[in-house]
């Protein structure tokens, strides 16, 4: 369990100042992986009753490009944030009630992680979202392939 001393921690070790609002939201998304931003905010506020939207996205904004969270949108989803951050990892999404996993890197020949042309692009990341019906969601006559 990550205390709050950690995440002051990581917040200095990031070269951010530590601010309440900041803990606040940095164990928000450790505590919920693949939240919402307004599951962040409903979190946050059980602490910081009057902390606003526009604090949270700020703090959200902050934490992502001092890479303490991962933001990650899937096509047709809100925005989520995660604390797994740094291993380039994939995510498997249900297309019936949206829950999201995450997927230790891909292996194999399919699919392709290598860009065929980096049309000049220095690439530092390659994401790969895996889509289908989780468990709950699946037709009962649906088989996962092995």
């Amino acid at each position: 369990m990550t205390t709050t001393a950690d995440y002051e921690r990581l917040l200095r070790e990031a070269a951010l100042r530590v601010t309440r609002p900041r803990v606040a939201v940095l164990s928000a998304v450790h505590e919920n992986a693949h939240a919402d931003t307004d599951s962040i905010i409903g979190r946050v506020r059980q602490d910081l009753p009057k902390v606003s939207h526009q604090a949270v996205y700020d703090v959200l904004r902050a934490l992502t490009i001092a890479g303490l969270v991962r933001r990650i949108q899937p096509m047709g989803s809100v925005a989520r944030y995660e604390a797994r951050v740094g291993d380039n990892h994939h995510h498997v999404v249900c297309r019936s009630c949206g829950q999201i996993h995450d997927v230790d890197c891909s292996v194999g020949e399919a699919p392709c992680l290598t860009a065929s042309d980096t049309h000049g692009f220095v690439i530092d990341e390659a994401e790969v979202i895996y889509w289908g019906f989780c468990a709950s969601c699946a037709p009962e006559s649906a088989e996962e392939p092995h």
